[in-house]
């Protein structure tokens, strides 16, 4: 159930007074919530229907700089609206604010009330319908790994966000003593969000100093985008809370091993894993072979999409347990995709690609898209690989920057077909303003280089 509250119960609570605010939320580019607070009343009166935000929000970066050179808006055409409107099935409490419930949006055109397609949920959607014509429903889960901070957000960004010291001192890969005393953010995270109606199976430490994750029951693919990102948002608030930070970056220190998301995925026909097949090796059927062909031929192609930023790609880095290869294997953390659960009803693919930074609706879109491809064209699945992939000198390489990830997602012949060549060409856009922003900046590493010796 995507949501755990009916609108005729919102209606009774706002009727008592035990609530008093609505979170009226869509995801943006970047996968943050925006979106407005209405008082209850008003929005069980009328705002539940529809209300309005500017368009720009599709087209910003992570400062929300309006950036140029959109076709969907600009300052020439006046930066118009668009319309919210509330998915009441997704109506949830938010435990962790007092008084307050939330809601996820769809985001539409002002003018013809169609879904705006370059936006986040409408692209998951679109991918969601292709699959359903073709039979299938898509289960799916996305791990949350980040980091959590001594100091808060202001202590933090007011230091210039230097000497950032983790919560712990040490690696606490599955570490149980240094975990309880990380429990005052944990805690109330996991139990807050399961009240939310987010299916929260765990959370433990990770193998870095301060580094944590958080595990989500598998759901079908758009509940899965939202119960990450709701997920997301209440980790920095409830950790604000606390008195403490948390960070999603992917790379936060060269020292340190980075964040991921990685995103489990399996095809499901009449309530059974249709990637299972006793009768075939590994228990893989023959859909799965064919999905996972498509998955991997294609993952330069959507690289982008699971590492968006310049420090995305400062992760993929041998040893480190982020893969640097698109190759799969069986059970095995060098690979770019790992099958999991062989042999059981279970079995599935794990993407290990994505980094803590990704935007799980475009991650899930795009991997749903090249594993349709797959489908369609009956690709066959190469071996699997078996060792330190690594090392190995014939498998293909993720892209291993932005700028290469962005031409790559241009020339894609596959994800303009699927997706819509004018979304595509909005994301390319995305792309190459992040590394344009980039490569005007002097860093700290260049100055320290080179102030004397160059």
């Amino acid at each position: 159930m995507p949501g755990n509250l009916s609108f005729d119960d919102l209606k009774r609570q706002v009727q008592a007074g035990d609530v008093d605010t609505v979170l009226v939320t869509f995801p943006d580019m970047q996968g943050r919530l925006m979106g407005k607070r209405f008082h209850a009343q008003h929005f069980v009166d009328s705002a539940w229907e529809e209300t309005h935000c500017c368009n720009y929000l599709l087209a910003t970066d992570l400062e929300m700089y309006t950036v140029e050179g959109y076709a969907s808006t600009s300052w020439q055409s006046g930066y118009g609206d668009y319309v919210m409107k509330p998915d009441l099935s997704t109506l949830r409490p938010v435990p962790w604010l007092e008084g307050t419930v939330m809601v996820m949006c769809d985001v539409l055109d002002h003018h013809t009330h169609k879904e705006v397609p370059h936006s986040p949920r409408a692209m998951l959607k679109k991918q969601i319908a292709r699959l359903n014509e073709l039979g299938f429903d898509a289960m799916m889960a996305t791990e949350l790994e980040f980091f959590l901070f001594e100091k808060s957000f202001d202590e933090v960004r007011k230091s210039g966000f230097r000497e950032l010291a983790p919560i712990s001192g040490y690696n606490e890969d599955y570490h149980i003593l240094q975990t309880t005393k990380e429990e005052a953010v944990m805690r109330p995270l996991r139990n807050h969000l399961y009240a939310a109606g987010v299916p929260i199976e765990n959370s433990k430490g990770e193998a870095e100093a301060g580094q944590e994750e958080l595990n989500i029951r598998y759901a079908a693919a758009l509940d899965c985008a939202d119960n990450h990102t709701i997920a997301k948002h209440a980790t920095k608030e409830i950790a604000w809370q606390q008195g403490r930070s948390v960070t999603f970056l992917p790379k936060w220190h060269k020292d340190r091993v980075g964040s991921s998301s990685h995103v489990h995925q399996s095809l499901w026909k009449d309530g059974k894993n249709a990637f299972f097949d006793p009768d075939q090796e590994l228990g893989m059927s023959d859909l799965m072979r064919n999905y996972m062909a498509g998955l991997i031929h294609y993952a330069p192609d959507y690289t982008y999409f699971l590492a968006p930023y310049i420090n995305s790609y400062k992760r993929f880095q041998k040893g480190t347990f982020a893969p640097t290869k698109t190759v799969w294997s069986v059970d095995n953390r060098t690979a770019g995709f790992r099958l999991c659960g062989d042999g059981t009803k279970a079995v599935r693919v794990e993407c290990r690609i994505g980094g803590s930074d990704l935007n799980p609706y475009l991650a899930l879109a795009v991997q749903l898209a090249a594993g349709i491809k797959g489908i369609e064209d009956k690709m066959e699945l190469a071996p699997p690989t078996s060792g330190d992939v690594y090392e190995s000198k014939d498998a293909r390489e993720i892209p291993q920057t932005l700028r290469d990830a962005a031409v790559t997602l241009n020339n894609s012949d596959m994800l303009k077909q699927a997706l819509g060549e004018e979304v595509v060409a909005h994301y390319v856009h995305a792309a190459e303003w992040e590394q344009e922003d980039f490569d005007r900046v002097v860093t700290d590493y260049e100055i320290a280089r080179g102030f004397e010796r160059a």
